[in-house]
């Protein structure tokens, strides 16, 4: 039967599955459907598959066992125009994806073949996706991180599936007293939502690189390039979309309460009196400086985009991050927004389907005849700095985690106390030591905690403690022990405070019951030294005493 007209693709596809590759064609290929944006892609794809060595043909399925198995598939799928076979033929560039497969479908069926008795046609249903929205989605690392960049976690957590290259300095590479990335399987946030995250909260770019079948950390979009010229004989429409204006105003708020901070960031387009407050509680004015500046950024306001509607694929493919032109000419200068103008590709979508006509000609050359074929282009200026991501969900901080409280003062057995001062900022801060995470040691305020400001109370060496941590901080939450010899017996219905390096060597105010009488003693001791005042019941009791060896 004579194929039907309509566009003609020359499709590939491999799935490697255990180190096998199994490499079909365009003629098994019956349905595709890829959506592809700036910071990833997907896909669906239908193809057929013969077998008929159990009624004697030549046709093997040699993909069914390793289908059925549960291990991870890999995909490379490749689409590139048919060209006509003429000498002067140029040489087509491809569209080309390599990604995971994150679903699967099978059926079976029969059908006469005359003479030649019964074919089975098993038709394979994939989708798949690129492999960081398919592996990070599934990942929630809990991990501490002490005197390390985000680079650094972002190499430990990227795997072997997952390139990555970076050139963000500013975001990446600096160095952080802690880092945690702490990710609740039960909370939501998975670490492709914490990279997510982390990228629009301070400002950067996360793109996936289709050449290189990788992602890029950029502090700005890239701008290099030769734009490609598009012909017009492959487009079909061309719409002008104009984004939502930004009509409100930031004001960022620091609510310390020596030298609180109000501070405006304003833009042209705003409707007096309409504002977002971003509310921050700092001493340190480089962070409230840094949310200026992020907000600054955040104000600037989206150009048009252009919305294109493709009639065939192109000879030279293109795809999101690609920078073209369009046609010269009033019909495509839309409103003269684009005339001119050097676009970036935001985002693509094609897909093709062939015929029920052509479904049982299984084996065929590279080309596929498609009965149906949609392709639409997402453009944006060369120099539009908004950022598009996924939707995302903030990680769940803070997370929980007991310490111990560092002192270097004194001898090892010594419950001191210590106040560390960062050079950075000046300020004082506990040191503070987490177990579960290899005995690493972050910094925590040094503050009154729960108590009012007239008692003098500093956490001591070694006192458990349970330590919230937020991403890049942490602070202790509460004291989760007694300290040793503090504790009295139910019996007395005592309460004792006790200061000092030991019991051994301090000083220790208690009070309780003797036969339901209250006691109260004050007594100092210096290892056999001791010095007490004693209340009772009719007596009061000044003593100083040797205690003997």
């Amino acid at each position: 039967m004579e194929s039907p007209p309509g566009e003609r693709l020359s499709l590939s596809l491999t799935l490697t599955v255990g180190g096998t590759a199994h490499t079909f064609t365009g003629g098994h290929i019956k349905r595709f459907a890829l959506e592809l944006w700036s910071w990833g892609w997907e896909g669906e794809l239908e193809f057929l598959l013969t077998d008929t060595q159990a009624h004697g043909g030549p046709d093997k399925d040699e993909l069914l066992a390793a289908f059925l198995k549960p291990d991870l598939i890999a995909v490379t799928f490749e689409l590139k125009a048919a060209l006509p076979e003429t000498s002067a033929q140029l040489s087509a560039a491809a569209l080309k994806v390599q990604g995971f497969v994150t679903g699967k479908t099978l059926a079976e069926e029969t059908v006469s073949n005359g003479a030649s008795g019964l074919l089975l046609h098993r038709r394979y249903g994939i989708r798949f996706l690129d492999a960081a929205r398919l592996l990070w989605r599934q990942h929630y690392p809990c991990a501490l991180y002490t005197a390390k960049t985000v680079q650094d976690v972002l190499e430990e957590h990227k795997g072997e599936k997952i390139p990555l290259t970076y050139d963000w300095a500013a975001g990446l590479s600096t160095q952080h007293p802690m880092l945690f990335v702490g990710l609740d399987p039960q909370g939501g946030a998975s670490f492709y939502d914490w990279v997510l995250w982390y990228v629009h909260s301070h400002a950067g770019v996360f793109t996936y690189d289709y050449a290189a079948h990788g992602y890029a950390f950029t502090g700005a979009k890239s701008a290099a390039g030769t734009p490609l010229q598009l012909h017009a004989d492959n487009l079909q429409r061309l719409e002008v979309l104009l984004p939502e204006v930004i009509r409100h105003e930031v004001t960022v708020l620091n609510a310390v309460a020596e030298g609180p901070q109000r501070q405006p960031v304003t833009q042209t387009q705003a409707v007096p009196g309409i504002r977002q407050d971003v509310l921050l509680c700092t001493p340190i004015a480089d962070e409230v400086q840094a949310r200026v500046d992020l907000e600054t950024a955040r104000l600037k306001a989206r150009g048009p985009e252009l919305e294109l509607t493709w009639r065939s694929f192109p000879e030279k493919a293109v795809a999101p991050g690609t920078l073209v032109k369009l046609p010269a000419g009033e019909a495509w200068g839309a409103a003269g927004i684009a005339k001119d103008a050097v676009l970036r590709v935001r985002s693509l979508a094609v897909a093709g389907e062939v015929g029920p006509e052509l479904e049982r000609e299984v084996y065929g050359g590279d080309d596929t005849r498609l009965a149906s074929f949609r392709m639409s282009t997402r453009l944006e200026p060369k120099d539009e700095p908004a950022v598009e991501l996924p939707a995302w969900q903030p990680p769940p901080y803070p997370r929980y985690v007991e310490g111990l409280v560092v002192s270097e003062q004194g001898a090892e057995k010594d419950e001191t106390w210590q106040a560390y001062t960062d050079s950075a900022t000046s300020l004082d801060g506990y040191k503070v030591k987490v177990p579960l995470f290899a005995d690493q040691i972050i910094p925590a305020p040094f503050n009154p905690n729960l108590l009012p400001g007239h008692f003098y109370f500093p956490a001591y060496k070694g006192e458990r403690v349970l330590v919230a941590l937020d991403f890049k901080r942490a602070w202790i939450k509460r004291f989760l022990d007694w300290r040793t010899g503090v504790r009295m017996p139910q019996d007395g219905q005592g309460v004792q405070l006790m200061v000092g390096k030991t019991p051994e060597n301090g000083t220790a105010l208690k009070h309780y019951y003797t036969d339901d009488k209250p006691v109260f003693l004050m007594q100092r001791t210096n290892a056999k030294d001791t010095q007490k005042i004693q209340l009772n019941e009719g007596t009061l009791l000044i003593q100083v005493k040797e205690e003997p060896a």
